[in-house]
């Protein structure tokens, strides 16, 4: 039963180990419903008059342009400082992720929640609406660093890929809420816009609460020389007592990442490369396929092609649903089809849906006017094929791959590095995308094919799989046994020699 062989360790389900993966998950639901709230609550008439009249003013013009009435720096940075906010968070994460443990960052990422929720519902000025997406943003860094990492090393094995993924099913019942949120309160004025951005405080402080419930993971215990709780905890979440083969593996781990002081540095050295160039690419490829550019601004977008805002925001939900029905064949699929199959399938399957959105919205959706209503409901199911796919691979993976091919002794500092790269392209493209959407129109969609085509041949050559693979024995039976990756395992160092044990 140890990390060489196939045989999973003993577990069994209980009431309480499906508890703690559930309310932990919930950090993914905040994350979720960040994402889905800004763009409905950015559409809203009451929020942008008083806010951001200009955009009010250019948006009931008759003659604007289609793809421009949207494009304002500034509500584009109401949108996208949250991940601003998260990108810097997440290396704090990450330290509080290992001094603190992984269930009492969770616990500080819903007070930043809950701050959040409160200073954005009461906002009287832009300051205070940018003040409460930093605090949303600090939490989202927290969340996404501790929640991730929790639910891999409290996974049993064979499930680890379902478990794991909870947290992105989360992420999508969270939007999915916040469109439902949204199409409910635009029509309460003038303060729908309030309730949208205030009730983002319900799930906080189910995570305040669940938070308290959680055990800690054995891994982060045993890290912190607390044996004897270590395995105390590996018994209570695997509801068996024979834990001994499991546990000495992870006490294993745990004795060489102490001799890691330094993990940030130890994660610059050659043999932490395959797990950190895969780590940080997959969240640039994440974001570079367009689907946060597309949930951030669903209503805008479908606006952009003549819905009205009503139907906009329920062509959002519409999306949305597909969004997390999706995730759910992802959850029963990762561990019997692997990582590398949906991640492959996924890009030719995004690849035609852009591809067809592009040409339709080139050849049909003039400067000004709308589009043909037929076609328009065409591109809501092209737009519903594409989020089907990436909900079932890259949303899932991209934080699966991360939290599960780090050794011990670099996971919190590998992972942060994983958060802050997905916050700093969600960011950019958060940023970005209604100017882009403004200066390159209809061609946005073939920029974001591109970058799709590059995600599977990346994935081809280089992404391995670690179905079945026990967490602690990645290095041994996954980057050292990799065509392209085991060369950075040959304990050599950079330069050729030798390369003594890294005590760094």
């Amino acid at each position: 039963m140890g990390s060489g062989g196939d045989v999973p360790f003993n577990s069994k389900f209980t009431i309480y180990v499906v508890a703690c993966w559930i309310l932990a998950a919930f950090g993914g639901l905040m994350f979720g419903y960040d994402i889905g709230i800004s763009g409905g609550v950015t559409a809203m008439e009451d929020f942008l008059i008083k806010f951001f009249p200009k955009v009010q003013e250019r948006k009931l013009h008759a003659k604007e342009d289609n793809y421009c009435k949207y494009d304002d720096p500034l509500l584009q940075l109401f949108t996208s400082s949250l991940y601003l906010a998260a990108l810097a968070a997440s290396f704090f994460a990450s330290k509080a992720c290992t001094i603190l443990g992984r269930k009492r960052t969770i616990f500080l990422a819903s007070l930043f929640f809950l701050g959040g929720a409160g200073m954005s519902a009461g906002a009287q000025h832009k300051w205070m609406l940018i003040i409460g997406r930093i605090l949303f943003g600090i939490g989202v860094g927290f969340a996404n660093e501790a929640v991730p990492v929790f639910l891999s090393e409290v996974a049993p094995v064979q499930h680890r890929g379902a478990v794991n993924i909870l947290f992105q099913l989360f992420v999508t019942i969270g939007i999915l809420i916040a469109s439902l949120v949204n199409y409910n309160t635009s029509t309460v004025h003038p303060y729908g816009w309030r309730l949208s951005l205030g009730l983002a405080g319900i799930p906080g402080v189910v995570l305040f609460f669940g938070s308290m419930i959680l055990t800690e993971t054995p891994a982060s215990l045993i890290e912190r020389g607390k044996d004897g709780k270590g395995k105390s905890a590996l018994k209570k979440i695997r509801g068996v007592d024979d834990v001994d083969d499991e546990y000495e593996e992870i006490k294993k781990a745990c004795e060489v990442a102490k001799q890691v002081k330094q993990p940030f540095k130890k994660l610059m050295k050659r043999e932490s490369r395959p797990p950190l160039i895969i780590a940080i690419m997959m969240q640039v490829f994440q974001q570079f396929t367009g689907i946060n550019a597309i949930m951030f601004y669903a209503p805008v977008l479908f606006q952009t092609m003549g819905f009205k805002n009503d139907a906009s925001l329920l062509s959002a939900v519409i999306t949305g649903s597909v969004n997390v029905l999706s995730t759910c064949v992802s959850i029963y699929a990762v561990d019997k089809c692997g990582r590398r199959g949906l991640l492959l399938q996924a890009c030719f399957q995004m690849l035609i849906s852009q591809v067809a959105i592009g040409v339709i919205l080139l050849v049909f959706l003039r400067n000004t006017g709308t589009m043909n209503s037929s076609l328009a409901i065409v591109v809501v199911i092209l737009v519903c094929t594409f989020v089907s796919s990436f909900a079932w691979s890259w949303g899932p993976l991209g934080w699966l791959i991360p939290s599960e091919t780090f050794p011990l002794e670099t996971r919190t500092a590998g992972f942060a590095f994983a958060v802050s790269s997905n916050m700093l392209f969600t960011f950019l493209i958060a940023q970005v995308f209604l100017s882009m959407l403004c200066k390159m129109r209809a061609y946005i969609f073939f920029f974001f094919s591109a970058w799709i085509l590059a995600m599977g041949i990346f994935v081809y050559f280089l992404v391995p799989e670690t179905k079945g693979v026990p967490i602690d024995a990645i290095v041994e039976r996954v980057w050292t046994q990799h065509p392209v990756w085991k060369k950075y395992m040959d304990n050599k160092d950079d330069n050729g020699g030798t390369k003594a044990m890294e005590m760094a």
